[in-house]
């Protein structure tokens, strides 16, 4: 039951940055994108691991930072068990503290958890840290396996969450 998640347009709290660290979360934000876009999940002989239009999420907001003059990065996770985000392990984090250093402030493409983790893991720097994406709901789905090898992402639907109403989100900086 993946989070829906919805990316957040609104960049002008970075514009006042030098350097961006980019931070995706590789599960819900991805499957909320392939649903919303209805492509695959994953396809493996093409992209083995991504979900190509959540990758090209991340390309085009990095590109955007980068036509602003701010400094963008992605911090990359190439194996399953770096995806989730509110999962990683104490080695993960302090990665990502080492890299967070480098940088003024952290965008994080995942749910309150996910960016409440970062949050936690770099608070020992002067990083702004920045919710690049709003929850919307919980995500009831069905998988399908589609030849050559694809993963596609059917929405039952979108269960919203109670906060929705009372506390809209914009780019939170923390």
């Amino acid at each position: 039951m993946p989070v829906y998640l919805k990316e957040i347009d609104e960049y002008s709290e970075l514009e006042s940055v030098k350097s961006v660290l980019i931070i995706p979360c590789r599960f819900c934000p991805a499957a909320s994108m392939a649903v919303r876009t209805n492509r695959p999940y994953f396809e493996f002989l093409r992209k083995f691991l991504k979900t190509a239009p959540y990758e090209e999420l991340i390309e085009t907001i990095k590109s955007n930072l980068e036509e602003k003059g701010v400094k963008a990065d992605v911090f990359k996770s190439y194996w399953p068990h770096q995806f989730v985000v509110c999962m990683w392990t104490i080695r993960r984090r302090k990665k990502l503290l080492k890299r967070a250093r480098q940088y003024d402030a952290l965008v994080v493409l995942g749910c309150e958890a996910a960016v409440d983790t970062i949050h936690d893991a770099v608070k020992q720097t002067s990083c702004k840290v920045f919710q690049g994406m709003r929850s919307e709901g919980i995500m009831s789905i069905q998988p399908q396996f589609h030849l050559p090898c694809n993963i596609s992402l059917e929405l039952n639907n979108v269960t919203p969450l109670v906060h929705q109403a009372k506390h809209p989100v914009s780019w939170v900086g923390l």
